[in-house]
């Protein structure tokens, strides 16, 4: 199995978890809230359905972007992640404003006066916790090992799902020690919060990508300082990089001695190009060769 199928099957992979897990999740979820009426246990349904929609959908955006160049997509089908993304951005940020308006709505107005069935809902807002902590773990690792941001963005998701878990388990037992309802509001609120914030972030990162933004800086300082020392070059202009999904697009023009063979001349690129995927294997690079000007000195 070659490097990209490779990492086409680890998320893929970690597509199909997060498919599953978001099923038992909401599942367990519509249980709780039928019996607790709890608005914070609510919000994590609400927040994990759209995670199963989103999940669904980054599978097939998984596939989709995975499929080879053709005659209308000569590019690829890479920014299928993230018009996935932003999709998965929108919608969680209307659900964000559904929960908080709700909970704003509560505390002005009043809360319920009690809540029902608090041990049966913490028990599965923490079997929600772990499950979620699991799957996080393995999307963290598919993200780092293939840079896929659809998986970097519904990780995000249920990042953001565990803080709110927690604060409604808080809010059970609140209120079937203490008494306290309104602190479920509360909890609500703080959930849609942090809904709004992954929201900004994960569209901020596909728009940025479907406007063409250039690589990571870190990315271009590297392949500066490669060619920058690379041997057999005088120098090189207009390097121009930009994302697509988990892909980098890199145009290099590199300046070399007019007089060699054409055999070495494609042989310096040649190395330099494969030098440049060994460090970065997520790029596609394009290197043109141009003939260095007389009294050009390597590293301009």
């Amino acid at each position: 199995m070659s490097e990209k199928d490779n990492r086409t099957a680890l998320s893929l992979s970690a597509g199909i978890a997060s498919v599953a897990v978001a099923s038992v999740l909401v599942g367990l979820k519509l249980w709780a809230v039928l019996a607790t009426g709890a608005l914070s246990v609510a919000a994590s349904l609400a927040d994990s359905a759209v995670d199963l929609v989103m999940s669904l959908a980054a599978a097939t955006a998984i596939l989709y972007a995975a499929r080879p160049a053709d005659e209308d997509h000569a590019f690829g089908h890479s920014s299928a992640e993230d018009l996935t993304a932003l999709a998965q951005a929108l919608l969680v940020t209307g659900l964000a404003g559904f929960i908080g308006w709700s909970a704003l709505d509560r505390l002005i107005n009043g809360g319920v006066e009690h809540l029902g069935s608090e041990g049966t809902g913490t028990l599965v807002m923490i079997v929600s916790i772990l499950l979620t902590l699991v799957l996080v773990w393995w999307q963290g690792r598919v993200a780092r090992l293939t840079g896929n941001r659809v998986v970097a963005a519904d990780r995000l998701h249920y990042l953001g799902d565990l803080m709110p878990a927690v604060g409604a388990v808080i809010a059970l037992q609140a209120s079937q020690h203490l008494g306290i309802t309104g602190l479920d509001s509360w909890v609500a609120l703080l959930a849609a919060g942090i809904m709004l914030i992954g929201g900004f972030r994960i569209g901020k990162a596909a728009w940025d990508a479907l406007m063409d933004r250039r690589a990571d800086p870190a990315i271009i300082r590297g392949i500066t300082e490669l060619a920058r020392t690379w041997p057999g070059l005088r120098g090189f202009h207009d390097l121009k990089t930009r994302t697509s999904g988990s892909r980098i697009f890199v145009n290099l023009h590199i300046e070399l001695d007019g007089d060699q063979s054409l055999r070495a001349a494609h042989e310096i690129g040649a190395s330099l190009r494969r030098e440049i995927l060994r460090r970065w294997p997520d790029c596609d690079v394009i290197i043109h060769k141009d003939v260095a000007a007389e009294g050009d000195n390597p590293g301009t």
